[in-house]
């Protein structure tokens, strides 16, 4: 081979590379969630697909895995971890083994209304997404998913009521493990993909979920009384692989967390105006909602603050992000 057949080939070389650097290799994101297909998440994440191959033209698709065949949270971050996908959609709690400050969005009894939860987010959003990328993952979008209240098949509204029912935990779900047992309930811990079952076999009767929560999985058909008393505010993140995006050009890592967040946010507001829907639709099935007396109110909220002062104790949530909720929940809104 001659010098200057060999230098054509180098030159060649490193003008494929330069162009592969500079325009972005094309590539699959494979997402894993639990969310069912026809959800209202699963439509606006096939929109952010469709707008991000778009915008980056074919170099970047998402491809989903929805309805949990990917399996539960551990199992869809161990095929992170292997590269098996590149990222999941999950709640809060499912992800803080990768980013212990996100607990902080699923203190119980916190929160009173949206307002409250959208000032906190303003401090606290921006501090988990530099949690998660300090840990390997990037944050590409997070989204209110609404509140969670306390719903059975049987009489729920007292506490003396809630503790002769089955009442079910998410698996892994440390400060759900923690409220129930400051308001002396031994829950049952099982997955998300079981509690449909488990509500007809009767192995539990009591959930928590957010009404569009409890429709979307079809647990509202086994279900009798919602407590109208806001427990939490569930929050979703979709997390990407900081490997995965690292291969991604600079453009395309921003146009893929542009068309993911623009999503999110769609997609809060959607949730925000189906949980007042739902609520109809909850009536309609047979749903009594009954509102908690006063003293029951405050009975939970003591079960929320002796729940943060054991997850402080225990070192489970930092007194920095309990800082942000506060001050961010306790604001005073502005006049306008």
């Amino acid at each position: 081979m001659s010098v200057s057949y060999r230098h054509g080939i180098v030159t060649l070389a490193a003008l494929l590379l330069l162009g592969a650097t500079s325009t972005g290799l094309a590539a699959t994101l494979k997402i894993a969630t639990l969310a069912p297909e026809g959800s209202s998440w699963m439509r606006h994440m096939r929109d952010a697909g469709e707008a991000l191959e778009t915008q980056t033209e074919g170099r970047v698709k998402l491809k989903f895995f929805p309805g949990g065949v990917m399996g539960n949270a551990d199992t869809v971050l161990r095929k992170i971890k292997l590269g098996q996908l590149q990222g999941g959609a999950f709640t809060a709690s499912e992800l803080s083994s990768v980013n212990p400050d996100v607990a902080v969005y699923g203190l119980p009894f916190q929160f009173e209304n949206l307002q409250q939860v959208r000032r906190a987010r303003a401090l606290i959003d921006p501090k988990i997404k530099a949690g998660f990328e300090a840990n390997g993952m990037v944050a590409a979008g997070i989204t209110g998913g609404g509140f969670i209240y306390l719903m059975s098949s049987k009489p729920i509204a007292t506490q003396e009521q809630m503790r002769a029912t089955k009442v079910w935990v998410p698996e892994g779900d440390v400060i759900g493990r923690i409220a129930f047992s400051e308001a002396g309930i031994t829950p049952v811990p099982l997955a998300l993909g079981d509690v449909y079952t488990s509500l007809q076999t009767g192995l539990i009767d009591t959930v928590g979920n957010t009404t569009t929560g409890a429709i979307a999985f079809q647990w509202a058909t086994k279900l009798k009384m919602l407590v109208d008393l806001p427990v939490s505010y569930t929050v979703g993140i979709l997390a990407i692989d900081s490997k995965a995006m690292k291969r991604l050009s600079e453009a395309d890592r921003q146009a893929t967390v542009d068309a993911i967040g623009a999503a999110f946010k769609a997609l809060e507001e959607s949730n925000a105006e189906d949980d007042r829907q739902t609520r109809q639709t909850l009536i309609k099935e047979g749903i009594e909602i009954v509102a908690p007396s006063e003293a029951e109110a405050q009975a939970w909220r003591a079960v929320g603050s002796r729940t943060v002062e054991r997850m402080q104790a225990e070192g489970r949530i930092s007194t920095e992000m309990l800082d942000l909720l506060r001050r961010g929940r306790d604001a005073q809104t502005e006049a306008p």
